[in-house]
Formats: structure tokens, sequence, C-alpha cells
């Protein structure tokens, strides 16, 4: 294989494009090149760019033009024509969150994955058709270019039958309907690097708490998914930026029958409404709630920490005990109140968090002495997808 050779990989939202242009070697491990995005799409579009050394490449405005993931995707490839005139595109890596209950491993994309994959859109609205579109895009602009889909859900495969049970009736549930887990691609990088970042944890029992605008936490023994706190959807589990996290059903009937409220009202409710926003009506960024002054937003980062503390004694116990604790995530690896404050509450685990190196973002944040150990490991989805979409092109490189 030449050494010249790019894997793209690309994250695509409602309103972003986000990227990351890697470089496949026989000799070096994945090397990232280039990383950055395209927000605002539809709006006020910007394109920024970072090299791997996090130096700025490019930052500008974009024409108002920049409407949908065609247009996001054709600014993107002209860019990097411009920068790596050179290089040759080996492969497009695509992170999809809903694999379903077909697909438990990447897959080379085709004509019918992607039929299969627009028929989960119901399952994961607020993510799933912005990944497809992207899908489609690049079909359109690199026919000739092979495209991997990597599934949020895929780690969680393999779970015993009681942990991804709903308990619905049969009928329903051989629709389809069962506990499927998100963020696996987080989880699974982090599963990789603990025999190297803290291999005193790496077979044990371990709790992952990917904390951000979304959030989770994966229950995992030798590396191995054995429950999350996500189910059926991205929904469930914990309080997050403006998802409510575990809600009793009889509330989404109340919205219904009670206050009459539509379908595309609840959805919009529970999708973009609810969670730290809802309750704190200032914002779904954790970062503003901490600042405030208000009882609200007070109240928002208490119940998101309440939450968290509460699932991890209830994933304890699916795993018999715990050994350690992970943060991982824009708010698990940056926030020092936060994991303090979640370490605080779950004490009786045998967590006790070492403040010196917690406020100072250190790797191992717990006490010598603390039974439990707590640690802050920055995931890589990014590049979990570049290493199996070079794993299903052939393309044999190292592990890091």
């Amino acid at each position: 294989m030449a050494d010249d050779g790019l894997v793209l990989v690309l994250n695509a939202g409602s309103s972003s494009l986000k990227f990351c242009v890697y470089r496949a070697s026989d000799t070096d491990a994945w090397r990232l090149e280039a990383r950055g995005q395209i927000e605002g799409i539809g709006t006020t579009p910007r394109f920024s760019a970072e090299d791997g050394a996090g130096a700025t490449l490019d930052a500008r405005q974009l024409d108002a033009s920049v409407a949908d993931a065609k247009a996001a995707l054709e600014t993107l490839a002209s860019w990097l024509r411009g920068r790596f005139e050179r290089g040759r595109l080996l492969g497009v890596g695509h992170r999809v969150v809903h694999g379903g209950a077909a697909y438990g491993a990447p897959v080379l994309i085709t004509p019918q994955v992607l039929d299969d994959l627009r028929k989960l859109v119901p399952l994961a609205p607020l993510h799933q058709p912005h990944n497809l579109a992207a899908i489609d895009a690049v079909a359109a602009r690199l026919p000739g270019v092979p495209q991997v889909a990597c599934f949020d859900t895929g780690f969680h495969r393999g779970h015993q039958a009681v942990a991804d049970l709903v308990p619905l009736p049969l009928e329903i549930r051989g629709a389809g309907v069962q506990r499927y887990g998100f963020h696996g691609l987080s989880y699974e990088y982090i599963a990789s690097v603990l025999p190297r970042v803290a291999p005193e944890i790496a077979q044990g029992r371990v709790i992952v708490a990917h904390l951000g605008s979304g959030a989770s936490l994966c229950a995992m023994i030798a590396g191995r998914s054995i429950d999350s706190s996500f189910g059926f959807t991205a929904l469930d589990g914990l309080c997050m930026g403006t998802r409510p996290g575990a809600l009793d059903p009889g509330v989404v009937l109340y919205l219904f029958q009670q206050l009459g409220m539509s379908a595309k009202d609840v959805e919009a409710t529970l999708y973009k409404k609810s969670g730290l926003l809802g309750v704190s009506g200032v914002s779904n960024d954790m970062r503003d709630l901490l600042a405030s002054t208000e009882p609200a937003a007070r109240l928002a980062v208490d119940y998101f920490v309440y939450r968290a503390a509460k699932e991890i004694g209830a994933l304890a116990a699916t795993i018999r005990g715990i050994d350690a604790l992970v943060f991982t995530a824009g708010i698990g690896e940056r926030s020092a109140d936060i994991r303090r404050r979640i370490c605080d509450a779950s004490s009786w685990l045998g967590v006790e968090v070492d403040l010196e190196a917690n406020a100072h973002h250190g790797s191992r944040i717990s006490m010598p002495t603390s039974r439990v150990s707590a640690w802050v490991i920055p995931t890589n989805e990014e590049l979990m997808i570049a290493r199996h979409t070079g794993q299903l092109l052939g393309l044999a490189l190292k592990a890091f």
C-alpha cells in the first residue's frame, strides 16, 4: 500500500459536518493530518480546520448557499483537494448512530445497507437522517470511493437477553423493540486503550461515563459491554442537554391524552426542549449552568449529578461491583466540578476523589487508598471509525 493513502472520517449532524483526515501507512500508526467542521449549515455556515498538532489551517465564513449536506460536502471536497492534492482517498468512514438488530459490526455500505438504515430513522430522528445524508452526498460526489458505516449501537451487541429486554408483548418485541445502547464507538475506544493507559483495570469491572450534550454510562467487564444506560432510543438513561433521560411512560401518555399534544410536538419536546435546557430554562450547556446563579440552573446541575450517581449504582449491581470509574467526552473530560460531585455521590461504592489531581485534569483522579479508582480518559470516536474503515478495506495498520 502506498504511503499517500488517506481515510476521511465524517460525523454529520443536523447543522454541522465534522471531519478528520487520517494518513494510512505501512509503517506508521494512523496519523491525524487534519480535523475540523462546517457548522451553521443552513444559517450562517462557517468552516474551520486544524492540523494534527492543533494549529489552525483555515477559519472562515462560508456563503449562505451551504445549506445542506451536499453543499457542505462540496465545500469540504474542494478544501481537501487543495490541501492534499497528492493524496489518494482510500475510503470514507461514517459515524451512524443506529445499526438496529441487523448490524452489530461496521459494514461496507451498499444500496441494501442504506435501505436497511433508512428504516431506523424513527429510532434516532435527531441523528440518523443526517448520517445517511452524508453517505448519499459522498456517493454522489465520489462514486468510486468505498464507504464504511460504523455504528454507535454495535459495541453493545452480545448482551445477555435480560439486559436488552423491553418488557412489552412478544408481537411488539418481535418488530425490533429492544434496548440497543449508544455511544458505542466512544466506549469501544476507551476499552481499546485501557490496556495501555490503565492496565490495572483493563480486565476488571469498569463503568465508563460518557458525559457530553448526549450522556450515558456503560458497564464493562474485561473491555466488553455488559449493560448501558441508554435503551431503545437515545432518550433513555441520564439527563442530557436537551433530552430528559429516564422518563415514566405515563408522562408521555399524559402529553397526548391530557395536553392534546401532537406526535410531532411530543417528539420535539423530548429531543430538543427537555433535559438541562428544560429544567433550567437557561441553557443546555453545562458551562453556562455552572456559571449561573439562577436556582433553576443549579437544580438542573443537581439533577444531572443525581441521575448519573443513581445509574452508576444500578450498573454496579449488574456487574456485581466496580473496580474503576472512567470519565470521558466533553463534560467528563473538562468539568472537574461535575466529576468531583459524581465521585462524592458514589463514595459509598469506594470512590475517593483526589481533589488536586481532579482539578488539574489528571489521568488518575482518585486517591491511592481509594478502593475504586477514578480516571479521566479522552475519547476518540473518529480514530475508532478510521480503524474500522481500515480493517474493512484491508489496510493493515497498527492499533494505535
